[in-house]
């Protein structure tokens, strides 16, 4: 009878807990993206600078010239389209989280890219989920449908501001000012 009280009783603690984290759709959309376009960051930044490669067209013009130039490959369309393709399966690396001073959410990367356990574990609650976090794919995958040619012209023409480019202005998924605010900084730092 014990047992069943005592099981009771935690059964009802963990669904009080789990329907007190309301997760706000468009939030969670605003850090998924700042996310993938710190993933796709990371990812351009691991090319090495001295890849060139040829772009333009084989057609010679009147002259008996082909228009072509040499690129940084970091800057090629098809190298950056690439990458985006791969970076949405880079969400399963991340988990839901509330911060534990603020109760603001948040999502965290698992491992840094030093290999490390992320520190800022100690400074969340993580939020279960049911989904084994492909909601956060999902947005992901909606992000780059939706602006994946944007994104690429930013990193084409190296624009400042990634995140706050497409994440704010053009998608409207966030609210940022730019550049974020101070409050912001102090986490995302870190949690990215």
């Amino acid at each position: 009878m014990y047992r069943l009280i005592l099981c009771l009783f935690f059964f009802t603690f963990a669904l009080q807990t789990e329907s007190k984290v309301h997760i706000d759709v468009k939030e969670l959309r605003c850090l998924v993206c700042k996310a993938t376009i710190d993933e796709l960051d990371i990812q351009v930044k691991r090319i090495d600078p001295n890849r060139k490669i040829e772009i333009g067209s084989y057609r010679i013009d009147s002259t008996g010239n082909a228009k072509q130039k040499i690129i940084s490959e970091a800057k090629s369309e098809v190298h950056l389209s690439e990458l985006a393709d791969k970076v949405c399966s880079k969400m399963d690396d991340y988990i839901r989280a509330t911060w534990k001073d603020s109760g603001k959410l948040t999502i965290l990367k698992l491992i840094t890219e030093n290999g490390q356990m992320n520190t800022d574990m100690s400074l969340v609650d993580v939020i279960q989920d049911d989904d084994l976090n492909k909601s956060l794919q999902y947005y992901c995958e909606g992000v780059m449908e939706e602006h994946e040619d944007s994104i690429i012209d930013h990193f084409k023409n190296e624009s400042d501001n990634i995140a706050y480019e497409v994440c704010t202005r053009e998608a409207n998924y966030c609210t940022d000012t730019y550049p974020e605010s101070d409050s912001d900084e102090s986490h995302t730092n870190e949690e990215l």
